[in-house]
């Protein structure tokens, strides 16, 4: 078997699981260097993913500009910039320029299922399915430095109702990498069955204003075609349902 590459983010770029011991995410005061560079290109990329989705909203998010994982340790330097910017940047060969760094809860159902959700229409992954999670914005900032737990749980309050603060947090921390996009991962293990968070979050999006997602999906296996995942659901599928046979 060849071995996997390793560039200079310091980990595979497969989606394995490392635990992370501790970690770093600055926030830069200065802007992002693509937000320099490319500011045209991202102004027309723009122009194009409006006409297709008008309700996209160019809000202000945190992108990373490298990242290092070292021993267990993780550093990130990151930049206020713009989600413009990032969906221009995701367009590129070879993602150059950037790093793109966001925390992903995993939550889990008494019965031993995975709880996602299938993104609506109106969004950027419109029909992807996977955990509530999104880039890291403002909001998460604390003192100059992203708050990944914070943002976990205003992702999952969001989007469907749950308070992390409930459920059983597994102590490790995980980092899944794939070439420039790094998934910081948390298992939550919550009291109730798989049937009672799907309806309880189906019932939160009914009765939103603007949901941003369509329902909420219940795993059992690991099977990568049963949905539409999105990417970086499918190494977090392989191990979580590997290890439980």
């Amino acid at each position: 078997m060849s071995e996997v590459a390793i560039d200079d983010v310091g980990l595979p770029a497969d989606g394995s699981l490392h635990v992370v011991h501790s970690l770093d995410l600055l926030v830069s005061s200065e802007p992002h260097p693509l937000d320099l560079l490319a500011a045209e290109a991202v102004a027309e990329n723009w122009q194009r993913e409006i006409a297709a989705n008008p309700a996209l909203f160019n809000g202000r998010t945190i992108l990373q500009r490298q990242i290092r994982y070292s021993d267990g340790h993780l550093t990130a330097e990151g930049h206020v910039s713009s989600f413009a910017t990032f969906l221009w940047w995701r367009r590129q060969a070879g993602l150059a320029g950037a790093c793109h760094l966001f925390g992903y809860p995993v939550i889990v159902s008494s019965d031993g299922a995975l709880i996602a959700v299938e993104m609506a229409p109106h969004t950027a992954n419109p029909g992807q399915v996977y955990f509530a999670a999104g880039s890291l914005d403002l909001s998460d900032v604390v003192d100059g430095r992203c708050d990944i737990e914070g943002n976990m749980r205003r992702e999952v309050m969001e989007e469907t109702g749950l308070d992390l603060g409930v459920a059983r947090a597994d102590p490790v921390l995980y980092a899944s990498y794939r070439s420039r996009r790094l998934t910081l991962l948390r298992v939550f293990e919550f009291s109730e069955t798989a049937d009672d968070l799907v309806a309880r979050i189906d019932t939160f999006a009914r009765d939103c204003a603007e949901p941003e997602i369509s329902r909420a999906v219940a795993i059992r296996s690991g099977d990568p075609g049963a949905h539409r995942y999105g990417l970086a659901m499918l190494p977090i599928l392989a191990w979580y349902f590997r290890d439980r046979g």
